[in-house]
C-alpha cells in the first residue's frame, strides 16, 4: 500500500477528475439559476417539479443500461458521446426559450439537476473507468478528492449564477438567465479534449466457457451469487436515500426564493459556500475513512446531516437557514465519494459498472418522484413537510447501510 505522503494518481486518474472539475462549473451555475429561470418564464412550483421529475426518470433510465453496456463495449465512447449531447443542450437552451425546445434541452442537459460534477446519466460509466488504476485501499480517498473537486466546481458555477442579478439593464426579464448555459457548453468542450487523452483499459471479458474448466466455472458462479446478493441489497437501501434526495435537494433553490423572498443575488453566495465547504468536508471524508472506514464516517456524517435536515425548516430568517444549509450540505454530501468507493468494491472488476448502474438507478427512480411531490407540498404551502418525509427515509437509510455493509467495508479497521 502506498503511504499517503508519496502516493500519487495515474495519469488517467487525474484526467477524468480534471473533466469532472470542468464539467461541474456549469452544473452548479443551473443549479440555482435553472429554477428561477424557469420561474421567471412564468412556470409555476408544480410545472418546475414535473420537469425535474421527467428528466430524472429519463436519467435513470439510461442509467440502468450505461453501466452494463460499458462492462461489454468499454467506457470512453459513452462519456465522450455524453458531452457533444451536453453541447447541443446548451445551444439550444442558449437560443430559445420555447417550452418544448426547453423541456428537450433539459431533458437532455440534466439542467438544474445537480449532478455534483459528474456525467449524469452516465456517471457508472465514469466511475468504473476511475475505479481501473487504483487499488481497493486508496478508492476511498481518491474518490472523496475526486468529489471534492466537483464540488469546488459547483461552488464557483453557484458563485456566477448571480450574475441574472446584475445584467437585468442590458438583457431584461428572463432573458438574464440565458448567459449561464454557456458555462455548460465551455465545460463540455474542455472535457471532449480531456477525455480523448484518458486512455480505457476496460477488464477483458471473461473467457469462453469452453475454455475453462468446471471448477472455475462453479467458482464463478458461486462468486456471482455473493455479488448479485449484495447488489440487491445495495438498491433497497440506496432507494431510501434517493427519496430523501429528491424531495429535499433538486428545489432547494427555489425553497430558499419562495420561503425568504430571495433573489438569485442572495441564494447563489449562499448555494456556493455550501459547495465550497462540502469540498471540504469531502477530502475530510476521505481522511476519516482511512481511520474509521466507510461505513462509519458515512453513519456519522450523514447523522449529523439528518438532524440538520430536521432543523433547517424551523428557521426564521434567511441566514440562520442559509448556516444550516451550507452545514447539512457539507455532511451529506461530503461521503458521496467514500459511498462510491463501497459499491466499485462490492464485485469483480470486469462487473463495476454493473455495480455502479445499479447504485445510481436505486437513487434515480426514487429521487425522480421527489422533485414533483415537493412542488404539490409548495403549492398547497406546506414548505416545511418535504424536509420532515424526507428525514423519515433519510434515518431508515441510515440504519440498513450500517446494517447490511459494516462487514463489505474495504477500510474497516
Amino acid at each position: 500500500m502506498t503511504s499517503p505522503t508519496t502516493y500519487r494518481w495515474p495519469r488517467d486518474t487525474r484526467l477524468l477528475i480534471a473533466a469532472r472539475g470542468a464539467r461541474s462549473i456549469g452544473q452548479g451555475a443551473l443549479i440555482v439559476g435553472f429554477a428561477l429561470y424557469l420561474d421567471a418564464l412564468g412556470w409555476n412550483a408544480v410545472m418546475i417539479g414535473g420537469l425535474f421529475t421527467t428528466g430524472l426518470l429519463v436519467d435513470a433510465a439510461l442509467v440502468s443500461v450505461s453501466g452494463p453496456l460499458s462492462d461489454r463495449y468499454g467506457r470512453k465512447c459513452f462519456l465522450i458521446g455524453f458531452e457533444i449531447l451536453q453541447i447541443i443542450a446548451a445551444g439550444i437552451a442558449m437560443a430559445t426559450a420555447s417550452t418544448p425546445w426547453l423541456v428537450a434541452a433539459a431533458l437532455v442537459g440534466g439542467f438544474g439537476r445537480g449532478a455534483n460534477g459528474s456525467s449524469g446519466p452516465f456517471a457508472p460509466v465514469e466511475l468504473a473507468w476511475l475505479s481501473q488504476p487504483l487499488a481497493a485501499v486508496d478508492r476511498g480517498r481518491v474518490y472523496s478528492a475526486n468529489m471534492a473537486i466537483g464540488f469546488v466546481g459547483m461552488a464557483l458555477g453557484a458563485l456566477l449564477s448571480a450574475a441574472p442579478s446584475y445584467v437585468q439593464p442590458w438583457l431584461p426579464g428572463a432573458l438574464a438567465f440565458r448567459p449561464l448555459f454557456t458555462l455548460s457548453m465551455i465545460g463540455a468542450l474542455c472535457c471532449l479534449v480531456l477525455l480523448s487523452l484518458a486512455r480505457d483499459d476496460s477488464a477483458a471479458p471473461a473467457a469462453p466457457p469452453h475454455t475453462r474448466d468446471r471448477s472455475v466455472e462453479e467458482t464463478d458462479s458461486s462468486v456471482q451469487r455473493t455479488e448479485n446478493s449484495l447488489l440487491r441489497r445495495l438498491f433497497a437501501v440506496n432507494a431510501l436515500n434517493g427519496i430523501a434526495i429528491g424531495l429535499v435537494g433538486p428545489l432547494m433553490a427555489y425553497w430558499f426564493a419562495v420561503r425568504f423572498d430571495q433573489s438569485p443575488a442572495g441564494i447563489a453566495p449562499v448555494m456556493a459556500l455550501a459547495y465550497l465547504v462540502t469540498a471540504g468536508s469531502s477530502l475530510w471524508a476521505g481522511w476519516l475513512v482511512k481511520r474509521t472506514g466507510i461505513v462509519r464516517a458515512v453513519v456519522w456524517m450523514r447523522g449529523l446531516g439528518l438532524l440538520l435536515l430536521l432543523a433547517l425548516p424551523l428557521m426564521p430568517v434567511f441566514w440562520m437557514a442559509a448556516i444550516l444549509h451550507v452545514a447539512r450540505s457539507a455532511l451529506n454530501r461530503g461521503t458521496a465519494g467514500a459511498r462510491q468507493a463501497l459499491t466499485v468494491g462490492l464485485v469483480r472488476p470486469h462487473r463495476r459498472g454493473s455495480a455502479t448502474s445499479t447504485a445510481s438507478l436505486a437513487i434515480q427512480l426514487p429521487r425522480a418522484a421527489g422533485p414533483a411531490v415537493a412542488g404539490l407540498f409548495f403549492s398547497a404551502g406546506q414548505l416545511a413537510a418535504p424536509f420532515y418525509v424526507a428525514g423519515v427515509f433519510l434515518a431508515g437509510y441510515l440504519y440498513f447501510y450500517q446494517r447490511v455493509f459494516k462487514y463489505h467495508d474495504p477500510n474497516r479497521p
